[in-house]
């Protein structure tokens, strides 16, 4: 059933691209990518993890989700993960001098499939909490952002504080990190007495996106990631964006087991594609060059427990 689903998520993004010459190039999901930035090996990453007992000789085995553009979903052959996840994996396995070996997994599944050893690393849009830490050790490749979405052509201007969101119908995921942020936001204007939010809920993609051009709804709030990739078809635009961790900040990493000696040539094998500018291309690929890092950092400060 999720193996249809992702098919689905792939034709569903076809289209929804419209031929307005305001829409950006239709993406390349073919198994072939041939336009996916390569790289050279890296010697230092190498030696770092020379202690690091990888799955299989001379190949490095990446667990991923494949549920969604752009972080991955399904090439056109129907089995072939492509996306941001994919191409981030394929920089880290190329410096490690390996063979790139993805191997497609659930969200709910990831922890146990790298814990028991069934993947080297996860590359799936994982953020960096402390919790997790206690697990898993971390090289961040990306900042974990919240975009604020509106029509294109709405008057509404940056949204940019609590404040901002007050009186507007929202739609926002329900259960979510980005709706307790809200919900946070919403109850602040209250007391202030500010206009309520009318919150929307919807669980179809597509109904969403209708609400927000049909003008049943104001704004969408979710994602970056995902709503930047679907702007692409020029209907909406970012209003605003704040931090996944709001008030703090937080980032998206590579995930490996904790201890097990490979983290740190990860983050180095990353800084070296930031610097040669291969990790600008992934991000590019995919629309997500607004939430690109200056650095990677091995286990940084994470999102505290609750």
């Amino acid at each position: 059933m999720n193996h249809r689903r992702n098919i689905l998520c792939v034709l569903l993004a076809a289209l929804l691209v419209p031929l307005a010459a305001s829409a950006q190039p239709a993406p390349d999901l073919s198994p072939e990518q041939a336009g996916r930035p390569r790289a050279q090996k890296i010697d230092e990453a190498i030696r770092l993890a020379k202690d690091f007992k990888f799955q299989k000789e001379g190949v490095l085995v990446v667990g991923t989700t494949t549920g969604r553009l752009p972080f991955a979903a399904y090439a056109t052959d129907t089995r072939t993960p492509v996306g941001n996840a994919p191409d981030i994996a394929q920089l880290v396995a190329d410096s490690l001098g390996r063979k790139l070996e993805l191997v497609s997994t659930s969200w709910a599944d990831w922890p146990l499939g790298l814990q028991s050893g069934k993947f080297d690393v996860v590359v799936s849009n994982v953020t960096v909490t402390e919790e997790r830490k206690e697990k898993f050790d971390f090289s961040t490749y990306r900042n974990d952002q919240i975009g604020i979405y509106v029509k294109t052509g709405s008057k509404l201007g940056a949204i940019k504080e609590p404040k901002d969101i007050a009186g507007l119908k929202l739609i926002v995921q329900a259960s979510t990190n980005q709706e307790q942020i809200v919900l946070r936001w919403n109850k602040q204007n209250l007391a202030a007495g500010l206009k309520p939010v009318e919150f929307q809920y919807y669980d179809d993609d597509v109904v969403q996106r209708l609400a927000i051009q049909s003008g049943r709804a104001d704004v969408y709030v979710g994602p970056n990631a995902i709503a930047a990739y679907e702007a692409r078809d020029g209907k909406t635009k970012l209003a605003g964006v704040f931090s996944g961790g709001w008030p703090l900040d937080a980032e998206i990493a590579v995930t490996s087991r904790k201890g097990s000696g490979v983290a740190d040539a990860v983050t180095l094998a990353l800084n070296a594609q930031i610097r040669n500018g291969n990790y600008a291309k992934a991000l590019s690929r995919w629309n997500l060059e607004s939430e690109a890092i200056q650095s990677s950092r091995t286990n940084p400060p994470g999102l505290p427990k609750n």
